[in-house]
């Protein structure tokens, strides 16, 4: 039997039609505006090529820096999304993140961020965001000081603003965390136990203040006494030596490698939220699989810094490309 179409269903098909195509216009919009390995393959296809010898020739001079960066890529996502707004610096108007309390005189790096950013707006100017600088920092840092390499993904863009507040209230996880408060921190922002365990290890580089370690050294019991000791003969129970500065990895600290959790294992946590990670809690396991297997901690770390890289990214229209890291356009 024919089928007939009338005047209005045809009319009605057409406007089904028309929606079901601007729903697809919507959603691939939506699509492309994604983080993605290859965004700046046409726009600035030499952005990687120009921030790794930046990067190079500053961890060449201070490899502590390494450290620093991919610390300020985690500081900067945690607080409101990967969106750049922790470079920026304080206003007549707006006081930003900076000088919160976790990260006042404790974030590092700024000068070499904006000898990327110098670097990279000779090439093409306009197109990288800053957001996206710190991504990639962090990798080349990582992969400068001997750990694992990965693609990372870009297409993030910045923040116009910063926010002292929202830095403040609990969305870095301070030193003094136990394991449970660590583990509901990270998962607030979509990363698991394994993804926190994983990022922890980023503490096999770097160093850290006396004030962030002293009262583990003098006052907890589940700590190697030599190591106590040694580290006691440079941070002062009572008074000064507050910026004096400790390995958070004892072994290698300018090396990224799997010691960190072997320290953990022998009680030499630096960090009271670093040794909660082996302390007779749920993540036990896994400090002793990273510790025997550095290719699982590596594979990991990659899944975690890719995860915790797409933390509320700024992307399509949201936002801008500073010209500028530490200010907005």
């Amino acid at each position: 039997m024919a089928s007939y179409i009338s005047s209005s269903s045809l009319s009605t098909v057409n406007h089904v039609t028309v929606a079901l195509a601007l729903l697809l216009v919507v959603f691939t919009g939506s699509s492309s505006a994604k983080l993605s390995t290859g965004f700046y393959s046409k726009s600035c296809p030499k952005v990687f090529s120009t921030v790794r010898p930046v990067l190079i020739n500053a961890l060449s001079k201070a490899p502590r820096l390494g450290a620093s960066l991919l610390r300020l890529h985690f500081h900067d996502c945690f607080v409101n999304g990967c969106d750049g707004s922790v470079l920026l610096d304080d206003t007549a108007s707006t006081k930003g993140e900076k000088t919160a309390g976790p990260n006042n005189r404790s974030i590092r790096g700024f000068k070499v961020v904006d000898d990327i950013k110098t670097a990279v707006e000779k090439v093409c100017p306009g197109v990288v965001s800053c957001a996206d600088i710190l991504a990639i920092a962090a990798r080349d840092s990582v992969v400068i000081l001997g750990g694992p390499n990965w693609a990372v993904k870009v297409g993030r863009r910045d923040s116009k603003t910063a926010s002292f507040s929202d830095a403040n209230n609990g969305n870095l996880p301070p030193p003094t965390f136990n394991l449970t408060n660590l583990i509901s921190s990270f998962r607030a922002k979509g990363l698991s136990t394994q993804d926190m365990v994983a990022l922890s290890g980023g503490h096999t580089i770097g160093q850290t203040r006396c004030l962030t370690f002293r009262d583990r050294i003098y006052n907890e019991t589940n700590i190697d006494s030599s190591f106590a000791k040694l580290r006691q003969s440079t941070c002062p129970r009572n008074t000064g030596g507050r910026k004096n500065l400790a390995p958070l990895d004892i072994q290698t600290p300018n090396h990224f490698d799997n010691k960190y959790f072997k320290n953990l294992l022998g009680q030499k946590g630096l960090l009271h939220s670093d040794q909660e990670l082996y302390n007779g809690g749920s993540t036990d396991s896994l400090v002793k699989t990273y510790s025997n297997n550095p290719k699982t901690f590596s594979n990991d770390f990659i899944t975690a810094m890719i995860k915790m890289g797409d933390i509320e990214p700024l992307t399509g229209s949201s936002g801008e490309i500073r010209k500028n890291c530490r200010r907005a356009n």
